[in-house]
């Protein structure tokens, strides 16, 4: 398997505070990975870095060979890089269907006159689009719901719906932020199923955010671990929780508090 997403040295600050120090990374396609760490470990500064959300100061970014550095969020989005948020942030007020729709809206291609004077054109495509967004209602569990609105969903059913609404964008990478945040273990367990049966039948690589171990050692094929910015290991879910500099960043110690390197 080739490499899909790669980073060399990346680094980030926020003023005087280094969040990010001369990280390296990289994730093969087809993969289900993991990056972990402890509060504050630099976690979604790296997926913000990896999505155009932040520019870092130093180091590169590829995806599928493109380098993303200096690029924007949309403009990733369309090279086939798609990510959900630790906050659910869907349009509440929109329907179930729409909030797919708004999704779609970079693989959509009408001109400005298609749009205006409803051409054959425009209709073409927006059959396209609800056919394809009814599709995605039924791989995510939510088909017959398309008109209910968002925020009446139970927090399960938006976490799907919000990958949904990313899939619409028809990405080849996932970036998953804590996608089993205030779930129950039953329903964190539907999940893992629901991401294995996308890299099935969809092909995707996906990259979570999470801190629910279970979930990473259940499903995660190999696991980066970031601590105060900076990579601390790298493996198998097997070699990740053994490894002592792992236990000593989650467990933690006075002495290690008391010799966290400098900022700025």
């Amino acid at each position: 398997m080739g490499v899909i997403l790669a980073c060399h040295g990346v680094t980030k600050r926020f003023g005087g505070l280094v969040a990010l120090h001369g990280v390296d990374f990289q994730l093969e396609e087809g993969r289900i990975a993991s990056i972990i760490g402890p509060n504050g470990a630099g976690k979604t500064t790296l997926f913000n870095v990896f999505t155009g959300v932040y520019r870092p100061e130093e180091g590169s970014v590829r995806f599928r060979g493109h380098e993303l550095v200096g690029l924007r969020p949309d403009q990733i989005t369309r090279l086939g890089m798609c990510r959900t948020f630790q906050n659910i942030r869907l349009f509440g007020n929109m329907t179930v269907l729409e909030n797919i729709l708004v999704g779609m809206h970079s693989r959509l291609h009408l001109s400005t006159v298609d749009v205006l004077l409803r051409t054959p054109r425009f209709h073409q495509v927006e059959a396209q689009a609800l056919a394809r967004a009814h599709d995605l209602l039924g791989l995510i569990g939510l088909q017959g719901r398309g008109d209910e609105l968002a925020k009446n969903l139970p927090y399960g059913d938006q976490r799907r719906l919000e990958i949904g609404r990313a899939l619409a964008s028809e990405p080849r990478l996932l970036l998953l932020d804590e996608p089993t945040a205030g779930m129950n273990p039953a329903e964190a367990q539907e999940l893992m199923a629901f991401l294995r049966t996308l890299r099935q039948e969809l092909g995707l690589t996906i990259l979570l955010i999470e801190h629910n171990m279970r979930v990473v050692m259940g499903i995660s094929e190999r696991v980066t671990v970031l601590d105060y910015g900076q990579k601390i290991a790298e493996g198998s879910p097997e070699e990740v929780q053994r490894d002592p500099r792992v236990i000593e960043a989650y467990l933690g110690t006075r002495q290690r508090l008391a010799e966290r390197p400098a900022v700025g």
